[in-house]
């Protein structure tokens, strides 16, 4: 197989190599490396980062947009973090518990065998949607797949935050936990990723926007959040969500009781 320098790919695609040299630190492409260190890339890196190139120009979108989108797509593998790994454990050992077998809770959670046993496996991530599905099946909530602490303090530093990826592009935050009445998430939603198919549960929920823009769809009527607002909805109505735009969204989620 012919390798490529880092200068020759930048000639070919038309970027820079810092450029190249940022979008492999998100992910985007893992070049082959030699003893001294030296990067060498592919035919496929090549077609793989004019993709992005194009990406960049003709829709505008910033480097961790790029990356989600071409993960969605299939066109990059996701890597499995901790707490995919700490998910999949737990689905399967909920799932052992009961003594069910894997056809029996794919069908309840509306989802094919191959997906519910890649999710085990953690070779893959389930949105918001499908792990709240999961999580009623199994008469818990989505918290509990990925064990917080049940110790609490009044402070909490970014650092110490748990936090749970669901689905390509969208990262909760538990901003506080242990208590009773509430509970306080930081989502981060990358650009057109979302919840998936609509949900419920019990409860209430109120939203507010720090960053980008948030369509949230209540009972089949949407609306459309920008920076600054605010929104309260009962948790109970069937919702979905997702962001429309072209950088990422933050928004301050708090569930009460806690039940997510």
């Amino acid at each position: 197989m012919a390798y490529l320098k880092i200068g020759d790919v930048a000639r070919l695609v038309g970027i820079s190599p810092s450029a190249i040299r940022g979008w492999e630190h998100l992910g985007l492409t893992r070049p082959h490396r030699t003893q001294s260190r030296y990067r060498l890339y592919t035919n496929d890196d090549v077609r793989l980062l004019k993709k992005a190139r194009y990406l960049r120009q003709a829709q505008g979108l910033n480097g961790p947009a790029i990356v989600q989108m071409l993960k969605r797509k299939g066109v990059i593998a996701s890597k499995a973090n901790g707490t995919s790994r700490v998910i999949g454990a737990r689905l399967r050992q909920l799932r052992k518990k009961f003594g069910l077998r894997l056809a029996q809770v794919a069908k309840e959670a509306g989802i094919s065998v191959g997906f519910l046993s890649a999710l085990e496996r953690s070779q893959m991530s389930a949105s918001v949607g499908t792990l709240r599905k999961l999580a009623r099946f199994y008469s818990t909530n989505i918290l509990e797949l990925f064990n917080p602490s049940e110790s609490h303090a009044p402070l909490v530093r970014p650092s110490q935050r748990k936090v749970l990826e669901t689905g390509p592009g969208v990262r909760m935050e538990l901003l506080a936990w242990g208590g009773t009445m509430m509970e306080p998430h930081l989502f981060r939603i990358a650009p057109q990723a979302g919840s998936g198919e609509p949900y419920t549960h019990e409860g209430e929920e109120f939203l507010f926007l720090f960053r980008g823009a948030l369509n949230i769809s209540l009972d089949g009527q949407e609306y459309r959040l920008k920076r600054g607002d605010s929104f309260y909805f009962e948790s109970a109505t069937p919702h979905h969500w997702r962001n429309p735009g072209r950088s990422e969204t933050w928004v301050l989620w708090i569930n009460t009781p806690p039940t997510f």
